[in-house]
């Protein structure tokens, strides 16, 4: 079946934050300072992949572009994709002071970015595959496997939840955001929980396995963060 449909979930209308917002843009990097290292998170998820050089990637909710002028610095050919035009432009502005050219930006998500299939050595995405309900996930999986490369890596890093004490881990998720940054943090993680599409684990995982991928590593952290590698099947279809 051909995209778009006129039913198709709109990924383009923010969910959560508005990142078409510049002032939300602006703040993105500072504001996930209080609490990660992108660059030093993004020079680890390279390390685990191993890719070569000009090797294809793609970058699904590529933000501010700190994962994309990595992976670029490194000779992979970098397909960053993104909902905002907003955000597609700090990126471009970041990449340029970074002196990097190997980057091609990407206006689209996870429902409408087109790529050639069987086309792409590996497709990453953090913190943005929540803004998809569930449903949408898996048709989403689908087509980031038809994109990838037999035996090509797809990794994510999103909120994705354990069953067991799901409720107390959220709480203490989001306490543990307040105490790094504040009211601001604590709002935002309560307003990921209420309005977002986050998910179980063994329902991400079964959406994994359906759509033609297995598992190479995973982790839940504090119950709530979840980590995955992945390897697109050789008999995928």
């Amino acid at each position: 079946m051909k995209f778009p449909l006129s039913w198709q979930y709109d990924e383009f209308q923010q969910v959560g934050k508005d990142y078409g917002i510049p002032t939300e843009v602006d703040l993105y990097d500072s504001s996930h300072a209080d609490f990660r290292d992108i660059e030093q998170e993004s020079n680890a998820v390279l390390d685990l992949l191993a890719l070569k050089t000009n090797d294809v990637v793609i970058d699904f909710g590529a933000g501010t572009g700190t994962f994309a002028i990595q992976a670029a610095i490194r000779g992979l050919k970098v397909y960053a994709v993104d909902v905002s035009p907003t955000m597609l432009e700090y990126a471009k502005t970041k990449a340029a002071q970074a002196g990097v050219s190997n980057i091609t930006f990407c206006h689209g998500g996870f429902l409408s970015y087109q790529h050639p299939d069987e086309s792409v050595d590996a497709i990453t995405t953090t913190f943005a595959f929540h803004h998809l309900p569930d449903f949408w996930k898996g048709i989403a999986l689908g087509r980031m496997n038809r994109m990838l490369k037999p035996g090509g890596q797809f990794y994510i890093h999103d909120v994705i939840i354990s069953e067991h004490h799901s409720l107390d881990n959220i709480a203490a998720f989001i306490e543990k955001q307040a105490a790094a940054g504040g009211d601001f943090l604590r709002e935002d993680a309560e307003g990921h929980f209420r309005d977002e599409f986050s998910t179980y684990d063994w329902v991400f995982e079964g959406l994994l396995s359906r759509n033609g991928f297995s598992i190479q590593r995973q982790s839940i952290e504090d119950g709530v963060m979840g980590t995955y590698l992945c390897r697109k099947s050789v008999t995928a279809a």
